[in-house]
């Protein structure tokens, strides 16, 4: 039987639902797609189950009918502002001088023993690097010869109600969440190259919603955030300035918009019908870059902001990828270079296989490094002896994922 991956997107704007075949290590050919409209799902938020759930459920169901396959479990996104980090370390002595898995596991447990809010829950425990007896810069412990191990752990939790609520939305579609995964950690794993991690970058995901970031240093995850400012903010500022109905400031915005004023001509216009207005008006899309650049350079200046009180701004030397949604509209890579001063770059999925017509946006980052986090998943699992148990072909339920829930949430990304 050919092994199975799912990923279920749920987005501020769009629930996307993937099914990939596991080809290698790296490889997952997309046989399933089901893209929907998200409804009850405010700034990546669930401010309506029954919404959520129909949304949720539609997209499962499109996905299963062009995989031909039941979907019983996947991995889940997750983002909101409500999502909070925190770093810590655990240490643990080594009895038989020679560190084995399961002192990792042992130093692991005693990192995510923090105090955590009882209204919280823990999302990620991912480990930044390692000591063994004093020498720091330990990237893998095992099989080397010590009497101490400590270990520098990432810890990113959610609020708990919130997560339940996503849980029951996506129980209610029939499907088990494996395990949530933070959103700018999943489009991280299709976007970035590993000489950008190991020198110092930042990712940051503009949906609809939400704007998620991620600090990468030396390889692993040094600071997650998600800030509740996303391309909506954008969209309901061209409804304001120009008086239209928001689902015609969003055609507007992709079908005229530009991040800099500077860079459209002053005799450019475009017609449409304002609320009140009997007939077309002509409107000058300097107007309009002027506004969008004012609502971008303001996102950017939250985002540097944030990135200063990480106290990681000098570490970042590769700069920032953006991806998600919003990071398509033009101009928006200059906006962000002029702001943070750092290098820039946009970036989608690349190097798809099977159903991938729609996919090749940064819109799908998300979706995309799903997958890619289940196959990282995988191969962690059989590097460990442990044996990872898959729903398969229609018909075929899913088997019990309990036993490796807690190694999947202590997963390098």
């Amino acid at each position: 039987m050919d092994e199975i991956v799912v990923g279920i997107d749920v987005g501020t704007t769009k629930v996307c639902t993937l099914v990939g075949r596991v080809e290698s290590e790296k490889t997952a050919r997309i046989i399933g797609v089901g893209i929907e409209p998200s409804e009850g799902i405010r700034k990546g938020v669930i401010v309506d189950l029954a919404a959520a759930t129909q949304a949720i459920t539609h997209s499962v169901e499109r996905a299963e009918q062009t995989s031909g396959l039941e979907i019983t479990s996947a991995l889940v996104s997750l983002a909101g502002a409500h999502v909070s980090s925190v770093n810590s370390r655990g240490a643990v002595a080594i009895p038989g001088g020679v560190i084995d898995g399961s002192d990792v596991m042992r130093a692991l447990d005693q990192a995510r023993a923090v105090a955590i809010p009882h209204d919280r829950e823990i999302i990620h425990v991912i480990q930044r690097g390692f000591t063994v007896d004093g020498q720091e810069g330990i990237r893998q412990p095992i099989g080397m010869h010590g009497y101490r191990l400590e270990v520098e752990a990432h810890i990113i939790t959610a609020a708990a109600a919130t997560a339940d609520n996503l849980r029951q939305c996506v129980s209610a579609a029939g499907v088990e969440i494996q395990n949530f995964v933070l959103n700018p950690l999943a489009s991280a794993e299709v976007v970035l190259t590993e000489q950008e991690r190991q020198m110092g970058v930042a990712v940051c995901d503009i949906g609809g919603g939400t704007t998620d970031l991620a600090i990468y240093v030396d390889g692993n995850v040094w600071h997650t955030m998600v800030l509740a400012v996303g391309g909506n903010h954008i969209t309901q500022d061209i409804a304001h300035g120009l008086r239209l109905p928001v689902t015609q400031a969003e055609e507007v915005k992709k079908q005229q918009g530009h991040a800099v004023r500077a860079e459209i001509g002053a005799e450019e216009y475009f017609s449409i019908r304002p609320f009140g207005e009997d007939y077309p008006v002509r409107i000058n899309r300097q107007d309009l870059a002027h506004i969008i650049e004012e609502r971008t350079a303001e996102m950017f200046s939250l985002i540097m902001q944030e990135i200063k009180r990480s106290g990681y701004d000098g570490l970042l030397p590769a700069g920032m990828v953006l991806t998600g949604g919003t990071s398509a509209l033009p101009g928006i890579k200059r906006v962000a270079n002029e702001v943070l001063g750092m290098p820039v770059r946009t970036a989608q999925p690349e190097n798809l296989v099977g159903l991938v017509d729609r996919l090749n946006s940064p819109a799908y980052a998300t979706s995309v490094g799903l997958l890619q986090w289940a196959l990282t998943m995988q191969e962690h699992d059989l590097s460990s002896g442990r044996a990872r148990k898959v729903r398969r072909a229609k018909g075929e339920k899913n088997m019990n994922l309990d036993g490796i829930k807690d190694w999947i949430k202590r997963l390098l990304p």
